[in-house]
C-alpha cells in the first residue's frame, strides 16, 4: 500500500502537521527548474492561442429564482401533499398547517443532473448563507417540466413512513419562474481563458479508469527513465482513480502529484494543469474527510504564478457557475480557491474584482453570492490581522450592494 512506497519526489504528510506537504527543489517549487522552463514555453504558446479564440462567446447564469422552503413532519401530511398537488396558495397552506417549519426569501438553483442511481433528474436546491442545512429536491427529469413556468408553484419530496423513519414532506414554494441571464463579456472572457488553458477537449484520467488504490510501487529512479517510459508510467497512473479510505489517507493527493510531475516532464500540458488544479482545489474522492486534515494540505498557487499564467483570470474563470459550460469545464472549489488566493501575489486584484462582482447589478444573484463566499474564505486565511480588518470593512460595504434578500441574511458578526 501507499505507506510502503518510496516517494522520490513527493513526501506524504505524516499524521502530525508539517510545514511542507511535498518535497521541493532549490527553486522552492515542487517542479524542478528544467521542468518549469518546459511548462513556461507551453504557457507562452497557449497565451498566443487564447488571442485567436472566439472572445464573443456568451455564457449564461444558472437557472435561479426566489422561493420559500417548508418542512412538515407531523399532522395530516398526506393531506398536505394533496393540497400541494392542487397548488394551494402559500398563505393558505401556512394557515392550514401551522406546525410547518418555513424559511423565506431563499435563492434557489435548478439544474439538470445525474443522481447517484445514474438517473437524469431535475435538482432544485437552496443556497444557504448562514448554515449548512441546505435543502434540495430531486424530481425525474422531463424536458417539458424542466422548462415549464414555475411561478407560484410547489415542488416537493414526500417520504412515506417506514420502519426507519416517520412520514414527512419537504417542499419549495417558487415565487417566480426560473431565469438564466447572460454574463457580461468581461466575465465570459475569463471563462474562455480558463477553458483555453485547461483544454476542455480532454480529461485528467482515462475514460475507462477503474477505482482502486495507489500502485504498490513507483520506480525509485523514475526521473532517469526515458520519455517513452515516463509516458507509459503516466498512462498507467491515468488508468486508476484512487479513492482515499479516510482523512489520513493521502494516496489520492500522492497520485495527483505524480500525475502532475510525470505530465510536466513529458510536456503533457492538459494532464499537468488539471492535475495541479486538483491538488490546489483538493479535488479527490475520500470515504471521509475531517477539517483538521484539510487544513494541512497546501495549494501550490505559486507554481502557477511563476509560469506566466494570468492566474486571476484562470481561477476566476473556473469560479463562475453557468448553465452552458464547455464539456469538461473545470469548476473550482470556492473555499479552496479562497485559501489559494490568500497566498497569491495578486491578492489585492482578486479581492477588488470580488467586491466589484458583489455590487454588479448586471450579474446574476448566484454568482454575486459566490463572490461573497470567495472573499470571506480568502480573508479567513490572510495572516496579517490589520489587513483582514480592513478587508472586513470593505466587505461590509459591499454586502449592502447585494440584493436585499441576500444582504439581510448576512450577519455582521459572521463577516
Amino acid at each position: 500500500m501507499i505507506r510502503k512506497i518510496v516517494l522520490a519526489a513527493a513526501t506524504v504528510l505524516s499524521c502530525s502537521l508539517t510545514a511542507q506537504e511535498f518535497a521541493t527543489y532549490k527553486n522552492g517549487f515542487i517542479y524542478g527548474e528544467e521542468t518549469m522552463n518546459k511548462l513556461g514555453k507551453i504557457v507562452d504558446s497557449l497565451n498566443l492561442k487564447y488571442k485567436t479564440c472566439d472572445l464573443n462567446q456568451v455564457f449564461y447564469s444558472k437557472l435561479q429564482t426566489k422561493g420559500y422552503s417548508v418542512k412538515l413532519k407531523s399532522g395530516p401530511i398526506t393531506q398536505a401533499k394533496k393540497d400541494m398537488d392542487l397548488n394551494i396558495s402559500f398563505d393558505d397552506f401556512i394557515k392550514k398547517y401551522p406546525e410547518t417549519v418555513v424559511k423565506k426569501d431563499l435563492l434557489l438553483i435548478k439544474s439538470k443532473t445525474i443522481n447517484y442511481r445514474d438517473k437524469e433528474v431535475t435538482e432544485i436546491r437552496e443556497v444557504s448563507i448562514n448554515d449548512y442545512d441546505e435543502m434540495e429536491i430531486e424530481i425525474p427529469y422531463k424536458k417539458e417540466l424542466h422548462t415549464k413556468p414555475a411561478k407560484n408553484k410547489w415542488v416537493y419530496s414526500y417520504n412515506k413512513k417506514t420502519s426507519y423513519s416517520e412520514e414527512y414532506i419537504e417542499a419549495f414554494y417558487l415565487l417566480d419562474n426560473f431565469k438564466s441571464i447572460p454574463l457580461a463579456p468581461k466575465y465570459s472572457r475569463q471563462i474562455i481563458y480558463s477553458d483555453c488553458l485547461i483544454d476542455t477537449s480532454s480529461s485528467k484520467l482515462k475514460k475507462d479508469a477503474k477505482r482502486g488504490g495507489f500502485p504498490n510501487e513507483i520506480p525509485k529512479n523514475w526521473r532517469k527513465l526515458s520519455k517513452t517510459e515516463k509516458e507509459k508510467l503516466l498512462d498507467e497512473l491515468r488508468s486508476v482513480q484512487v479513492v482515499g479510505s479516510c482523512s489520513q489517507d493521502e494516496s489520492p493527493r500522492v497520485q495527483g502529484v505524480y500525475l502532475a510531475l510525470l505530465s510536466a516532464e513529458t510536456a503533457n500540458w492538459p494532464v499537468f494543469l488539471k492535475s495541479h488544479l486538483d491538488i490546489m482545489n483538493d479535488r479527490f474522492e475520500r470515504a471521509s474527510d475531517a477539517s483538521y486534515a484539510r487544513e494541512r494540505r497546501q495549494t501550490y498557487i505559486k507554481e502557477l504564478e511563476t509560469l506566466n499564467i494570468n492566474v486571476p483570470d484562470l481561477i476566476l474563470g473556473t469560479s463562475f457557475r453557468m448553465e452552458n459550460p464547455a464539456n469538461n469545464h473545470y469548476y473550482a472549489s470556492i473555499s479552496r480557491s479562497g485559501r489559494a488566493v490568500a497566498e497569491s501575489k495578486d491578492r489585492e486584484l482578486f479581492l477588488s474584482q470580488l467586491l466589484s462582482m458583489m455590487g454588479d447589478e448586471t450579474l446574476d444573484d448566484y454568482n454575486r453570492i459566490i463572490s461573497y463566499f470567495f472573499y470571506v474564505n480568502c480573508n479567513h486565511y490572510i495572516k496579517n490581522e490589520r489587513e483582514k480588518k480592513i478587508n472586513n470593512i470593505k466587505l461590509m460595504r459591499a454586502v449592502q450592494k447585494l440584493p436585499k434578500y441576500l444582504a439581510d441574511q448576512i450577519k455582521p458578526e459572521k463577516i
